[in-house]
């Protein structure tokens, strides 16, 4: 199992990073799509999706936000942080089968508040931006070092 480690926001320093990366999956585009409600053909209808500029079936976007969550949740400042907001820019679609990579760093540390700002970048696996964006989140009072719990394995069918 993989340890998960936080840090706090004492522990935290201006550009400090961290990275995450997933794969994103035609699973992951239909569990998104039930999950949110968000049925767009061109996420889930190929052959409309087909007739759009992308040409192809395209990952919700939030679907790459719901990354930058995670990447949050899990890395930087990890476990125990409250996610507070996202500034986020869609430029380029994600396909299913991209190997997004999502980059973080800590920009801006507010003491009277003890929240940090946190820049983002969504790379896909050719190294084209897909997003960026920066995140506002209140890092845990107490350092953490868990067990990352296993994903839940959902199967749609």
């Amino acid at each position: 199992m993989t340890t998960l480690v936080n840090y706090t926001y004492d522990e935290l320093e201006i550009g400090q990073s961290a990275s995450y990366v997933r794969t994103v999956s035609e699973q992951d585009i239909l569990l998104f799509a039930a999950v949110s409600g968000d049925t767009n053909p061109v996420h889930l209808d190929a052959e409309y999706a087909a007739t759009t500029q992308f040409g192809e079936r395209i990952a919700h976007g939030m679907l790459t936000g719901a990354l930058v969550s995670a990447a949050l949740a899990l890395n930087l400042p990890g476990p125990g942080s409250v996610y507070l907001g996202q500034n986020l820019k869609f430029r380029a679609p994600v396909l299913i089968g991209d190997t997004l990579t999502i980059e973080l760093e800590v920009a801006e540390k507010n003491d009277r508040r003890k929240q940090v700002t946190i820049q983002c970048k969504v790379l896909n696996q050719h190294g084209k931006r897909v997003a960026t964006g920066e995140a506002l989140a209140m890092p845990p009072t107490e350092k953490l070092q868990i067990e990352k719990p296993a994903e839940p394995k959902v199967t749609i069918g």
